[in-house]
């Protein structure tokens, strides 16, 4: 376990993490803006006129079925990584976290109009599904080399909720890529292989026919990914600050149950989650708002929104679960575009698709963990205020002198941008 982390300088935290030498020189190059760098970012989107940059700070001590991890994280709210990192550091010495990938499947549909005999197409479907295999077998033939592709073909008929409204839909395996190009591609020619079946077939009509989209679903249910946690509820006083150790474990059980069944805290809940995911989803160069998306759906699956966490005590332990639905690449697209991406990839020793589903999942764990540790003791506004002190005191336009004197001076006091501010203005009086 690495102690003192955080008070290392950035060149002895980047000795830490055994990047090679391209890898220290890009990073270097990144905080002062390098024009290799800016060149890249330049092409990445429509229209730029600059760079909106976010810090990376990396979490260590991250310990996950039994191997040692350093996380990056992208995001600009001070308090997540500290949070991060705390939650790493308790559960270190209970044997860190367990992690389990579910599934890997994801999907995509056809979804089209039939004014015809739903029977007829159905008795059709066979024949029509031969054809379509048939017509993306040169898009899927590079995919089943790598032992994914095309896993199924199905009809779905949604005319009791639509009239006269179905759907294809076609599964796939993608193995490490995102895959959303060869998603959107297989669907966009099964849609015009279902054109020609229907226009060939001398019972059906494309007058009968009315194709409306293709297009790959974020939604990923059976792309799935538990982590996990557990000790003995006495140990969990390490961490339950001046709390009573049982009442701790029943708190925050407590905390979890509010969540499960009121929406307006079940939001909150989920979303400090997503403040572990999307950090490192945005430091790989994932698409964060697909899988938020596909979080949030998950967590309203049995027709109202709850808490994607649980928390319960079996045979004197405390154990904690967070079950996602996440759909992640690691190789194409930004992953292996953006300099810093391909950076934050070599941190975590270049995973494989299931190894960054499962350390994403850590990563939202760890974050639930902390937050939901802060409410249900000190409160939720020590921690992140004093994290936040800096940001305020450089919108007050501190010199650095006064920043550290505040660092010192508001260590065991409330911080709000008020009492700071007038702070301000009395250390200014008395220069």
């Amino acid at each position: 376990m690495i102690e003192g982390f955080s008070k290392l300088s950035k060149e002895n935290k980047i000795s830490l993490l055994a990047l090679n030498e391209e890898s220290q020189s890009i990073l270097a190059q990144a905080l002062v803006n390098s024009d290799n760098i800016s060149s890249i970012i330049n092409d990445l989107s429509e229209n730029t006129i600059t760079h909106f940059a976010l810090p990376m700070g990396v979490v260590p001590n991250v310990f996950v079925n039994g191997e040692e991890y350093f996380l990056p994280l992208v995001t600009e709210e001070s308090s997540v990584v500290a949070a991060i990192a705390k939650a790493a550091k308790f559960w270190w010495k209970y044997g860190g976290f367990k992690a389990e990938i579910i599934g890997t499947l994801k999907k995509g549909h056809v979804h089209f109009f039939w004014r015809g005999s739903p029977e007829l197409l159905k008795g059709k479907f066979d024949n029509l599904k031969e054809f379509i295999t048939l017509r993306i077998a040169p898009l899927n033939r590079k995919m089943k080399k790598r032992g994914a592709g095309v896993q199924d073909i199905t009809l779905i008929d949604k005319t009791s909720i639509l009239e006269f409204y179905f759907q294809i839909e076609i599964s796939f395996e993608t193995a490490d890529a995102m895959g959303a190009n060869f998603i959107n591609s297989c669907l966009e020619e099964a849609s015009k292989a279902l054109n020609q079946f229907v226009s060939c077939d001398s019972k059906l009509s494309t007058k009968l026919l009315e194709i409306n989209m293709s297009i790959l679903s974020n939604y990923t249910p059976e792309s799935k990914v538990t982590a996990q946690v557990s000790c003995k509820i006495p140990e969990l006083n390490a961490y339950g600050d001046s709390i009573g150790v049982f009442d701790y474990s029943n708190k925050f059980i407590r905390a979890v149950q509010i969540a499960n069944i009121d929406i307006s805290r079940a939001v909150t809940h989920n979303k400090g989650i997503y403040n572990g995911v999307d950090s490192l989803a945005l430091a790989t160069g994932n698409d964060w708002r697909a899988i938020e998306a596909c979080g949030h759906a998950y967590a309203s699956k049995g027709g109202s929104y709850k808490s994607l966490s649980k928390a319960w005590v079996e045979n004197d332990y405390f154990n904690f679960m967070l079950e996602l639905p996440i759909a992640v690449g690691t190789v194409g697209g930004i992953t292996n575009l953006h300099p810093i991406a391909k950076i934050a990839m070599q941190i975590l020793e270049n995973p494989n698709v299931k190894v960054l589903m499962q350390l994403m999942a850590v990563s939202g764990l760890a974050a639930n963990f902390s937050a939901i540790n802060a409410l249900i003791s000190s409160g939720i506004q020590k921690g992140h205020m004093k994290m936040h002190l800096t940001n305020i005191l450089k919108q007050l336009r501190a010199t650095q002198q006064q920043i550290e004197l505040a660092n010192t001076y508001f260590v065991d006091k409330t911080i709000s941008y008020s009492e700071v501010e007038r702070w301000l203005k009395q250390n200014n009086k008395s220069k």
